[in-house]
């Protein structure tokens, strides 16, 4: 098959890629900075000849955003907003336009549309959509808007030949160089693998392979269209997942941070504590209605897969 990945140059692309090659599909990347010959160039906002690749092509993986790891500042939330529905609004744009669309178009979304919670899992049919929950930082709400906006941006889209699905991501665990996985690895062999904050927040998480998996298996699956959760059956506390990291490392013990040392820490780091302290406890309800099996359910098996690729050297710099 045809597989086009809009944004498919960071890590999640770049693993797609990786795995979708792999199984002999041909893949073409739209990237604002093409380096490759399989890159097309495009500005996530305007059609331009990119939009011919769409046309005959049998999967659209749109992927494209600004980071969500850096210093929310005005201008950096501004740029997460239109970066993503821009990109959404003009990748509909092509396939109204396609005079062959493609059957199928994935949409990145993201498990932070759901509330910060404790007490139950979100799925897809019961799910607590955030925004509004009392006790965290009103900025809080800004990244539920950005997802609820990239969401209704693919389905207000005019294509009725072309399926859509938005996947509601949890962070994607990968032993590549600079994931999130890398850095909490490091953070975790350094001695900083402790709680943060306590650590009762919940982590959702997916391994890479189940992943690429899942999104084989939804390009399969035609009965399923809407929001779909990418995320491990089993989030787990951020406590919990920083001792499965201590343990796949080989690494007694860890030093906890307090809630001040978070932001402190994320302040040197450019980054946001929303991404530390927000309990993002996810289910993926309709993947294991539809009968998708997951090769990493628990979190100890898939930090000691990865750890040990990431000992053997097979890892993307």
């Amino acid at each position: 098959m045809k597989f086009v990945i809009p944004g498919g140059t960071g890590q999640v692309g770049t693993m797609l890629e990786r795995a979708l090659r792999v199984d002999g599909h041909q893949v073409m990347i739209l990237t604002r900075t093409p380096t490759a010959p399989h890159h097309l160039a495009w500005d996530g906002r305007t059609l331009g000849p990119w939009a011919e690749e769409l046309d005959g092509a049998d999967v659209v993986v749109n992927l494209a955003g600004r980071t969500v790891s850096c210093r929310y500042t005005p201008e950096n939330l501004r740029q997460m907003m239109d970066s993503r529905v821009d990109s959404a609004r003009v990748v509909g744009e092509a396939i109204a336009a396609a005079e062959r669309p493609p059957r199928v178009w994935l949409q990145m979304s993201t498990a932070t549309v759901y509330a910060h919670r404790h007490d139950a899992p979100n799925d897809e049919a019961s799910g607590v959509i955030g925004g509004s929950e009392p006790g965290v930082p009103d900025y809080w709400g800004y990244s539920v808007r950005v997802a609820r906006n990239w969401e209704a941006a693919q389905d207000e889209a005019d294509t009725p030949d072309t399926r859509k699905v938005a996947l509601r991501a949890a962070m994607v665990l990968s032993p590549d160089r600079g994931g999130v996985f890398d850095v909490l690895s490091r953070m975790t062999r350094l001695g900083l693998g402790g709680p943060v904050a306590g650590g009762r927040q919940y982590v959702s998480w997916i391994h890479e392979r189940d992943f690429v998996r899942a999104v084989t298996f939804l390009v399969e699956h035609e009965e399923l269209t809407g929001p779909v959760n990418l995320a491990a059956p089993n989030p787990l506390p951020h406590r919990e997942l920083m001792r499965a990291l201590r343990r796949a490392n080989g690494v007694p013990v860890g030093l906890p941070a307090s809630r001040w040392m978070a932001e402190v820490g994320a302040f040197a780091l450019r980054t946001d504590t929303e991404l530390l302290l927000k309990s993002r406890r996810v289910v993926p309800g309709r993947l294991l209605g539809a009968g998708f099996a997951f090769d990493f359910p628990e979190c100890e098996g898939a930090a000691r897969e990865l750890v040990g690729r990431r000992r053997a050297g097979t890892v993307v710099d």
